[in-house]
């Protein structure tokens, strides 16, 4: 029942918003999503998502993580996929340039959740760039709080503030995990934007592959 729900909030969210992309109102459905414990299901966010949704916060998450259906095919290149099959998804003549490094774009779709793997739990390095759209306050400033991150492992933002101007304004900011999740298989913690009238939240996923 899960898909019903879910269509039904993003279609709610939509007439709030007509003009916000299939991403702004995912993004929004997410961020604003009630947390799930990890204690109570081992596979933690690979079972239950960012949490569950809340129809009523869904239409003011405060700030959206934007993308266009660019990045998303940019994003396919970089995961691999060929032409035959990206076309099969898009519906029309998309293709992967052979001039773009891709590589370099492979985790930096800019979505709202950070998911890291490594085949070593003792050592965990990744880096990740989002950019955040304004569409709470006017005038806003945003701090960044890191809530449950795991004792070994470092999370660190970059810009820890975001000070908007404007509806609409642009903001984009870097998240460095590095550490260790010793012999755990996965760990859970949460990106928090705060700017005392919005809580944007992100879930953040660090996983061994063993």
């Amino acid at each position: 029942m899960a898909c019903p729900h879910a269509t039904g909030v993003a279609a709610y969210v939509k007439s709030f918003h007509p003009n916000w992309s299939p991403a702004a109102i995912q993004s929004a459905i997410i961020t604003t999503a009630k947390p799930l414990s990890p204690d109570l299901n081992p596979e933690a966010e690979f079972a239950y998502g960012a949490g569950q949704i809340d129809p009523v916060r869904a239409p003011y998450p405060g700030l959206v993580y934007d993308a266009t259906e660019l990045d998303y095919i940019e994003f396919l290149c970089a995961q691999g996929y060929s032409t035959k099959l990206l076309q099969s998804i898009t519906g029309h003549k998309s293709s992967c340039s052979s001039k773009t490094n891709y590589g370099a774009l492979s985790d930096n779709l800019n979505y709202p959740s950070f998911a890291l793997s490594s085949s070593n739990p003792n050592s965990i390095s990744g880096v990740f760039n989002r950019t955040a759209t304004n569409v709470g306050s006017p005038r806003s400033t945003y701090k960044a709080k890191m809530i449950g991150a795991t004792k070994g492992l470092e999370i660190k933002v970059n810009p820890s503030i975001l000070s908007f101007s404007s509806l609409g304004q642009k903001l984009s900011f870097q998240v460095t995990v590095k550490g260790s999740i010793h012999h755990k298989s996965s760990v859970s913690a949460s990106l928090v934007w705060d700017d005392g009238a919005f809580q944007v939240r992100s879930p953040i996923v660090v996983y061994a592959i063993y």
